[in-house]
């Protein structure tokens, strides 16, 4: 049985809890860069984004993780993501781990409290039945659960559209277990087909063709989601495969950016958000809904991201790396216009939608994030995080406070406040803020541990036997899953 973090507590009509409860919209893009957005710098025009800026609020020193898989589970379970997901890097098709089944995640909060759950996209925290999103809290799932390059690459999976694809046969290679010491699945040649699910069955092999339409379905399925929910409060958490290599924007977007498939897929991206914004004006709930728009974590340069005015890439805990474009919509409640520098993180996300989903905690499970909706909402000297810790696998590389960061590798220290693109080393100048930063790192190291997996605040992962691709080498689908039952208190 589930331990929830928290328990909201209602004792209203469902028509007044679904007016006084706020809907929540978590949009969550791969890969995207910095400023691979307007309202951030970007060059190419997302018309719909500046309009969500314009009516809302920029966070401008959000952070993510590096990759992907550490990322998502920071959004989903408010830890930082080595405490609830300690691997080196991220999750393949067929590991054996994934995000453990006992943690709280946002959808198991929110469904306590009687909303009603819904993840359209990439999941990338397990593809077993036990660590699917309709096992973590979700009455529904739609999407593939990992990244689209992680299949076959004569079905498209490792080249952008139009690129020739390789020849030969289409099947992976061998299929087999990942080894002993490594549970995380299956890599390279050894991929199977790309699956795509639908709740608990798997409903389409992915294919070139296939991944040129993945943000349009995703979009219409949201929409209707939206439509099919307007009368009781819900979650919706809209993780794009966008704007990951391989790129596949839709064909009614190639060519528009004028740049690249990258941005083409940016600009669809945009028009995304555009159909979720203007559904919940129509239905009037524009009012009654948080949207968040964010990456995953910084955009690889190398394959056409763009982080001006941050140093790093994608996989760095460089600040191109790690902090992401991220925008909060909720009219009449955040300010129009507005930007922040407070420091926030994914982590956050579920104690904030916990307060505003008027939820009390009662749980035992540490928190690393913390309510910044008073950030948000505008709140007098209303702060973001004193602390915050730059992890890498199991390795903590970095510290931030107030504007310093130190990297232990280098002995580096930054003002981030006069030197966003880290730049200038002043270690030498501030011997007494570094002495503080290590004290800080000194003490998360005793919670959470440095270049190993091993340390007292670290959780288990979950771990199945004999994991098995949701579509083998061979074309063959796994059986329908059976619908795995979780009794929450």
């Amino acid at each position: 049985m589930k331990s929830l973090l928290s328990l909201c507590l209602f004792a209203l009509s469902p028509s007044l809890f679904a007016a006084s409860t706020p809907n929540f919209v978590l949009i969550n893009i791969d890969d995207l860069g910095y400023a691979d957005i307007s309202p951030f710098g970007g060059k190419t025009a997302t018309p719909n984004l500046d309009r969500m800026a314009k009516e809302g609020m920029k966070l401008t020193s959000h952070y993510a993780a590096p990759v992907c898989s550490p990322s998502r589970a920071a959004m989903m379970t408010g830890c930082y993501p080595k405490r609830v997901l300690p691997i080196p890097g991220v999750l393949f098709p067929a590991a054996a781990v994934g995000l453990n089944p006992s943690a709280t995640t946002i959808a198991d909060m929110l469904k306590a409290a009687g909303y009603a759950t819904a993840c359209i996209g990439k999941w990338h925290l397990g593809d077993q039945p036990e660590f699917l999103p309709t096992a973590q809290g979700f009455d529904h799932y739609f999407g593939i659960p990992y990244s689209n390059d992680m299949g076959l690459g004569a079905e498209g999976s490792k080249s952008s559209a139009g690129a020739p694809l390789p020849k030969g046969n289409a099947k992976a290679k061998a299929s087999k277990n990942a080894p002993e010491d490594d549970e995380t699945g299956l890599k390279g040649n050894a991929q199977p087909p790309l699956p795509l699910v639908d709740d608990h069955n798997v409903v389409e092999r992915v294919k070139a063709a296939e991944q040129h339409t993945f943000t349009r379905r995703y979009t219409e399925r949201a929409v209707k989601y939206i439509r099919e929910n307007q009368k009781r409060p819900f979650f919706l958490y809209l993780p794009h495969n966008a704007v990951h290599f391989p790129h596949y924007p839709h064909q009614d977007f190639i060519g528009k950016s004028g740049v690249s498939l990258q941005k083409d897929w940016a600009i669809e991206v945009d028009w995304s958000v555009g159909q979720v914004l203007d559904t919940l004006r129509e239905l009037k709930l524009d009012s009654n809904t948080l949207v968040i728009f964010t990456s995953d974590n910084g955009g690889p340069t190398n394959q056409g991201a763009d982080n001006t005015p941050l140093r790093g890439s994608k996989g760095s805990t460089l600040e191109g790396g790690i902090r992401v474009c991220t925008l909060a919509w909720w009219p009449g409640k955040v300010t129009a216009g507005t930007e922040t520098k407070a420091i926030t993180a994914h982590m956050d996300w579920l104690p904030t939608f916990g307060e505003l989903a008027r939820c009390k905690s009662v749980g035992e499970l540490k928190l690393d994030g913390q309510d910044i909706s008073p950030v948000l909402l505008g709140k007098s000297g209303a702060t973001g995080h004193d602390v915050f810790f730059y992890y890498k696998g199991f390795d903590l590389e970095a510290v931030r406070s107030g504007p310093w960061k130190y990297q232990f590798s280098t002995k580096q220290l930054f003002n981030l406040e006069t030197d966003i693109g880290e730049a200038t080393n002043v270690a030498k100048d501030h011997a007494d803020i570094v002495a503080q930063l290590e004290k800080h790192a000194e003490a998360m190291r005793a919670d959470l541990g440095d270049k190993t997996k091993d340390a007292p605040g670290v959780r288990e992962l979950g771990r199945v036997s004999n994991p098995q691709p949701l579509i083998s080498a061979d074309g063959t689908v796994r059986p329908g899953f059976n619908k795995i039952a979780k009794t929450l208190p």
